[in-house]
């Protein structure tokens, strides 16, 4: 508690919420802290407390506001202060950022805008602790048709069933697939199962005359493709 000028007590973060708002407000975002920001949002879910030490919490538990964004229910309820209603704020931040993310994506030419795509890949999966699995279904121009989870999987494997994309590019009278997924250990470097699916994949696809133009894998802090890797095969030569 600490007294004001009118002799009154207050709690030590008397205000700070109105002063926080208002520096956002009239300044933005670019100087504030990421637990500034966080504090912003906690808000919402934490009426009247201070809730600085829950957003300094967070931080120190999945590293950034990526990972606190992308927390798994389970792993956020388990930090101190946490609840189910800050649960739904950061799932509600998740979706603008992923719904911002995809819109430009779809219904334009990965040629022409393919660092959108590798951010909305970020956004989308990079901080996941579970693997999916996602195709981007392209038309004849590579404009993106549709973008859907093909599979949700544990830690370390999620299932892909080739000729289920197969049918699916048919239903959606697609063209041309480009591939993601993500490692939740971090490490996108492709593994001989991801290989071997992509084989598998690109064979389902070629016999419908779908080109694959390629499987990227999503790493927290890079991304690998596997067309620069060399890992498939080029499709005008075949």
């Amino acid at each position: 508690m600490v007294t004001g000028p009118d002799g009154c007590a207050r709690p030590h973060y008397h205000g700070h919420r109105a002063r926080l708002r208002d520096r956002f407000l009239s300044g933005g975002h670019a100087a504030m802290p990421e637990y500034e920001l966080l504090e912003l949002l906690l808000f919402n879910a934490i009426p009247r407390i201070d809730v600085k030490p829950l957003a300094k919490r967070l931080l120190a538990e999945f590293g950034d506001l990526n990972g606190v964004v992308a927390a798994s229910e389970r792993r956020l309820l388990g930090v101190e202060g946490a609840t189910d209603r800050v649960y739904l704020q950061l799932r509600i931040a998740e979706a603008f950022a992923q719904r911002m993310g995809q819109a430009r994506v779809l219904d334009r030419c990965i040629m022409s805008s393919w660092s959108d795509v590798v951010a909305y890949c970020r956004t989308t999966m990079a901080h996941r602790d579970t693997e999916q699995f996602r195709v981007l279904f392209l038309d004849r121009k590579n404009v993106v048709i549709a973008d859907e989870a093909q599979g949700e999987g544990t830690v370390d494997h999620v299932p892909v069933y080739p000729r289920e994309i197969a049918r699916r590019a048919l239903e959606l009278n697609a063209s041309a697939l480009l591939l993601i997924h993500n490692h939740p250990s971090g490490d996108p470097t492709p593994s001989d199962a991801d290989i071997e699916m992509t084989a598998r994949i690109e064979i389902a696809c070629r016999a419908l005359d779908i080109v694959i133009h390629d499987h990227m894998i999503v790493g927290k802090d890079r991304e690998v493709s596997f067309r620069a890797l060399g890992l498939m095969e080029d499709p005008a030569a075949t």
